[in-house]
């Protein structure tokens, strides 16, 4: 078995969805998503016991593009992400009823199909295809099924479609220029090609753009906020989830080590970006009375801190980031869902109107503070394992740095903290909060499960992905 197995399974359940018909899309999608998942756990398996499980055959003859996936451990923990949390994504939304649900539930698959081929593309072109696919369900997902006005919806979608679009061919010029110097898209290849400092320079930039407006990174992140505020809560989860991670692991896999002089001589300004993203994001968050709207500004400040860790170009700081981006992704998946349960009982997303959940459903209340004390990188949770990483990596490059980035956890813990005090405690809201489903339990209990225990445990996250980093950093000290 090879990595292209879960690719094929993704892609042939995405039509298998759609011509199951409405009644059973979801369950059918749910299937095959599982399928996808025991696929990766099977890969990894075979990957631990020295197999060989990349693919690599001619496609094009000219210009001279290969099939080519690899394998290494850190795709593999992006593709075990991704194969995790798309299943939670699919049964949390058991909740739900979608219009032409057939066409919804396979665009999720197909969605999956594209970031699994993002992380695992090891040819440029390849990787350029599959990141460009992404982009196409995650559009019609947010545009149909989406929340609110149709016209603020679609001016919001198309921003962001135009914005993503934009910037990706800026890193399509940068892949073109590459290949003329290399005469393969290979990255093998490509970290090969010998640039001079300019050329490196335009290179970052170009990367830099694609990448910073996937993230995002600020001054490049205003499509955000609206699209997880107008997506459908499925959408939101597939966005802050995985979707960004692309842009955070690409930062890793392509752009540090093709422009390495770059990289370095502008570190400064970079973790600089993605720090003033963590106070910005912070800030912001903190005036938010849409719940949604709260938790896309946290977001935007986690992952201004992970992708400063990134650009320390130390052991540290990639893998804190790396450890970060998982971690990020679970928690953040649970607390978009914690606001979609809470809008399934109450119809409402504004803060003010709510309360008083604590005493009629202390489950959810359980389990939602647990999400709460996760994302403020609570000691034994996930979370502050990546953010501790990464801290300590900051600190290496600047003491300065490290206790701006720290902001995140105070700032954070003010803001989910109040956020929770006013929507579980005060006075009961008029209407009934019923206690959470079975469906919904189950979403939960994984998700929290997986904080938890890798929280206290991440060895087997660090062991995979370590080796990895450290053939990536011998290519950026290289130069």
């Amino acid at each position: 078995m090879n990595v292209s197995t879960i690719l094929i399974i993704l892609l042939i359940g995405a039509f298998a969805t759609y011509f199951s018909g409405d009644k059973l899309a979801s369950k059918v999608a749910l299937l095959f998503s599982l399928a996808a998942l025991g696929c990766s756990i099977v890969l990894l398996n075979n990957f631990s016991a020295g197999e060989n499980i990349s693919v690599i055959n001619s496609w094009i003859t000219q210009p001279k593009i290969s099939f080519a996936l690899n394998a290494d451990g850190l795709g593999l923990a992006m593709v075990l992400l991704t194969a995790a949390l798309t299943p939670i994504i699919i049964f949390s939304s058991f909740g739900n009823e979608y219009k032409n649900a057939k066409g919804f539930y396979a665009l999720i698959l197909f969605m999956a199909f594209a970031m699994t081929g993002t992380f695992l593309a090891a040819d440029g072109l390849l990787y350029y295809i599959f990141w460009e696919l992404a982009l196409i369900p995650i559009y019609f997902i947010a545009l149909i099924w989406g929340n609110g006005d149709a016209e603020e919806r679609r001016k919001a979608v198309v921003k962001f479609f135009i914005y993503t679009l934009a910037g990706s061919l800026f890193m399509l010029t940068a892949f073109i220029y590459l290949y003329q110097k290399a005469g393969s898209f290979l990255i093998e290849d490509l970290y090969k090609v010998e640039l001079s400092a300019c050329e490196q320079f335009w290179i970052f930039l170009a990367f830099f753009l694609a990448y910073a407006i996937k993230i995002p990174i600020i001054p490049f992140h205003t499509w955000q906020a609206n699209v997880y505020q107008k997506a459908p809560t499925v959408g939101t989860m597939l966005l802050s989830g995985i979707m960004l991670k692309m842009g955070l692991y690409s930062v890793i896999r392509w752009q540090l080590p093709l422009a390495p002089i770059a990289a370095k001589e502008y570190m400064y300004i970079f973790i600089g970006l993605g720090i003033a993203g963590v106070i910005y994001g912070s800030i912001v968050a903190l005036r938010q009375k849409d719940l949604k709207k709260l938790l896309a500004y946290s977001s935007l400040a986690h992952v201004g801190l992970i992708a400063a860790g990134s650009y320390t170009l130390t052991l540290d700081g990639l893998r804190g980031a790396v450890l970060q981006m998982i971690a990020h992704g679970f928690v953040v998946v649970g607390l978009f869902f914690a606001a979609e349960v809470i809008y399934r009982r109450f119809e409402t997303r504004e803060i003010g109107e709510m309360g008083g959940i604590r005493t009629q459903s202390p489950k959810f209340t359980s389990m939602f503070l647990i999400l709460v004390l996760a994302s403020v990188a609570l000691p034994s949770t996930f979370n502050f394992v990546g953010e501790f990483t990464v801290l300590y990596s900051l600190s290496q490059i600047n003491i300065l740095f490290a206790i701006l980035g720290g902001t995140t956890i105070i700032l954070g813990a003010y803001y989910m903290l109040r956020m929770f005090q006013h929507v579980m405690l005060g006075e009961t809201n008029s209407k009934t909060f019923a206690d959470v489903s079975l469906n919904e339990g189950i979403s939960f209990a994984v998700i929290i499960a997986v904080l938890l225990f890798f929280g206290f445990y991440p060895k087997p996250i660090t062991d995979l992905i370590t080796p990895s980093l450290e053939t990536i950093l011998q290519v950026i000290n290289k130069n």
